[in-house]
């Protein structure tokens, strides 16, 4: 691997569209957060359901950061420094912290039961797809057996 970290820059278009993206991301997440809180209400199997989920999306973003360390970002470009991540969470999805941050979005709908959550979860499934497809554009770019990975391991969802 080059350390040229130029040779590993995105290019422009892609930079400020992955910067897009994220800010919506955080948007999308934060809508749903104000629904939860807003909720005041945890009981029921669906608040039960909602905490599980939320717990489960938790760990999933937890195991992946740590995997990646001080190589994580938000941007979907990866960092200069970055390797390819296959083991761990990374060995039963390619975007464990996007399956994670679904997690808990679905969660927050369970527990907020509102149309707003519902469209945000909706809108944030169909940003972290878009989100995931233009990181994996750039992964395949840097690294070459990026091809093999992804033709093994489910993208987002788990597969049994």
């Amino acid at each position: 691997m080059t350390s040229d970290r130029a040779a590993h820059a995105p290019e422009p278009r892609s930079e400020a569209l992955g910067w897009t993206l994220v800010s919506i991301q955080f948007a999308l997440l934060g809508t749903i957060g104000v629904d939860v809180v807003r909720a005041r209400r945890l009981g029921g199997i669906l608040g039960v359901v909602g905490i599980a989920a939320i717990a489960g999306g938790t760990t999933f973003i937890a195991l992946a950061s740590r995997l990646l360390g001080r190589r994580l970002r938000a941007h979907p470009a990866p960092h200069p420094e970055a390797v390819l991540r296959t083991d761990g969470v990374y060995g039963v999805v390619r975007h464990p912290i996007y399956l994670g941050l679904l997690l808990l979005a679905t969660g927050g709908l369970l527990i907020a039961r509102t149309r707003r959550a519902l469209v945000a979860v909706a809108m944030l499934a169909a940003l972290l797809h878009m989100k995931s497809d233009l990181e994996e554009e750039m992964l395949a770019e840097r690294f070459p057996d990026y091809d093999l990975y992804a033709a093994r391991v489910p993208k987002i969802v788990p597969l049994p």
